[in-house]
C-alpha cells in the first residue's frame, strides 16, 4: 500500500450565525441558498482553484427534509453553478455532521481517491426544529433500549449533572459567562473576520446584509445567568444561559492534498492527523468527547500535554466542564475554547463541526509555535467525535 498523503485544510468560511426564530436573520432564507453562498465564497477566496477540479461536495444536515433535502451535496453543486461534473452527497451524524463530512473527505484525499473536496454543513433550525420531523422507532422505549430522557438533549445534560454532582450550577454558569466573554473578545479582536462572510437576506424590513453573529449576548452577567430556570426538570441545572442556542447557520472547509495544493497555488493551513468516533450511553450523550479523545490519544500516542488547543462544541456547559475535569484542566484554561463557543455563538447542529475547524485554523495562524489542535463534539443518541489537526 502506498503511503498516505496529507489531507490539508486550505480555507474555511461560514455565514453569521442567526437565531432560529421568526425575526432571526434567516427566517425568510432557504437552507440550500445559505449553503450555496458558502460554496461560492470559498471559490471567490481561492481564485487558483478551477471548480472543475473539485472532486466532491460533502454536505451535512440533521433534518434532511424540505430545503435541506434532495441529496444536498449534489443539489448545492448545481445551485452554486459548478460544472455538472462535480458530484455531491449528504451526510447525517447529527451534531457531528460537518465534522464527519470533513473526516470522510480527508480520508478520500489521504488514500489518493480524491484531490480537492468541499466539506460542510447547514442547519436551519427555524425551518426545521430539532426532532420535529422525525419518527423515533417505538422500540426505543417499549423494548427499553434507552431511557426516555435519551431522546431529549436537555435531559441528557441533566443526567450528566446527576452522574457528576461535583459539576455544580455555579461552575456551569461560570463557564457560560466565560464563553460569552471570550466570544466577545474574539469578535473585537477580529478573530472571526477571517472566516465569516456576509449574506444578503430578506426580512420584514426588506433586503439587508447580515455580517455579524446574532446570538452572542455581550451584556451577560453571572447574576443574569443565575436567575434563569431550567425548562427540563423542576430545580434543574441546565438553562438557556449555560446551553447552546437554537440557531441557523451554514459553513464549509476546503480540503486538498498537499501536492495538488502546491500545484494550484493554494496555501495549506493545517492537516488532518487522525480521528476517532466513540459511542456512550445515550442518556448521557454529553460525555462523548471524552472517550472519543481518549481513543484518539491511544491511536496516536499523544496526550493532552501535547495539544496546544482544543475546540469543544459547547452543546451544554456541563459536558465541557466534565471534559475539563477528566483531563485535569482548570475551568479558565487557555487551551480549551480560547475564542468562546456555542453557548455564545449558537449551535446550528450539523454545521458546527466546520466552525470548530475554523477556530483551530485561526489559532494556528496566531500562534506560530502551536503544533496540534483537536476539534471534539458530543453527538445525539450517545456518541462522541474527535479530530486531531496538525500544523502543515
Amino acid at each position: 500500500m502506498s503511503e498516505l498523503r496529507d489531507a490539508c485544510y486550505i480555507d474555511g468560511v461560514r455565514l453569521p450565525i442567526g437565531r432560529a426564530r421568526d425575526t432571526g436573520y434567516y427566517a425568510g432564507t432557504r437552507a440550500d441558498d445559505m449553503s450555496v453562498r458558502v460554496i461560492q465564497a470559498l471559490l471567490e477566496r481561492n481564485q487558483g482553484l478551477d471548480p472543475a477540479r473539485i472532486d466532491d461536495i460533502a454536505w451535512a444536515a440533521t433534518a434532511q427534509v424540505g430545503d435541506q433535502g434532495l441529496t444536498l451535496g449534489r443539489s448545492l453543486s448545481v445551485l452554486a453553478g459548478l460544472p455538472k461534473s462535480v458530484p455531491g452527497y449528504a451526510i447525517d451524524r447529527m451534531c457531528a455532521g460537518a465534522l464527519t463530512a470533513i473526516v470522510h473527505s480527508g480520508n478520500a484525499i489521504r488514500v489518493g481517491g480524491q484531490d480537492v473536496v468541499i466539506a460542510g454543513g447547514v442547519e436551519h433550525m427555524g425551518h426545521h426544529p430539532m426532532g420535529a420531523e422525525v419518527d423515533p422507532n417505538p422500540r426505543f422505549l417499549t423494548d427499553k433500549l434507552v431511557d426516555p430522557s435519551a431522546l431529549i438533549m436537555g435531559n441528557t445534560a441533566e443526567n450528566l449533572h446527576d452522574e457528576h454532582p461535583e459539576i455544580t450550577r455555579d461552575r456551569t454558569d461560570g463557564y457560560a459567562l466565560q464563553s460569552q466573554e471570550r466570544t466577545g473578545k474574539a469578535m473585537a479582536d477580529g478573530v472571526f473576520d477571517d472566516h465569516v462572510v456576509p449574506m444578503t437576506v430578506f426580512s420584514d424590513e426588506g433586503w439587508q446584509v447580515v455580517r455579524t453573529d446574532e446570538h452572542p449576548r455581550p451584556g451577560t452577567t453571572l447574576e443574569s445567568l443565575q436567575s434563569l430556570q431550567s425548562p427540563f426538570r423542576p430545580g434543574g441545572l441546565v438553562t438557556a444561559g449555560n446551553a447552546a442556542g437554537l440557531n441557523d447557520g451554514a459553513g464549509a472547509v476546503l480540503l486538498a492534498s498537499r501536492d495538488v495544493a502546491d500545484e494550484l497555488g493554494l496555501q495549506p493551513r493545517m492537516r488532518i492527523v487522525d480521528f476517532a468516533f466513540a459511542g456512550v450511553e445515550p442518556e448521557t450523550m454529553g460525555y462523548g468527547p471524552i472517550p472519543a479523545t481518549d481513543k484518539l490519544f491511544t491511536k496516536t500516542g499523544l496526550s493532552m500535554a501535547d495539544i496546544d488547543v482544543v475546540d469543544v462544541n459547547e452543546a451544554f456547559a456541563v459536558q465541557v466542564v466534565a471534559f475539563l475535569d477528566h483531563y485535569d484542566l482548570p475551568l479558565d484554561t487557555a487551551k480549551v475554547n480560547p475564542y468562546g463557543g456555542a453557548i455564545a455563538l449558537g449551535h446550528p447542529l450539523a454545521f458546527s463541526g466546520a466552525r470548530l475547524a475554523m477556530h483551530v485554523a485561526s489559532f494556528f495562524e496566531r500562534h506560530d509555535d502551536a503544533r496540534y489542535g483537536i476539534t471534539t463534539m458530543c453527538v445525539g443518541l450517545g456518541m462522541g467525535a474527535s479530530v486531531l489537526w496538525g500544523r502543515c
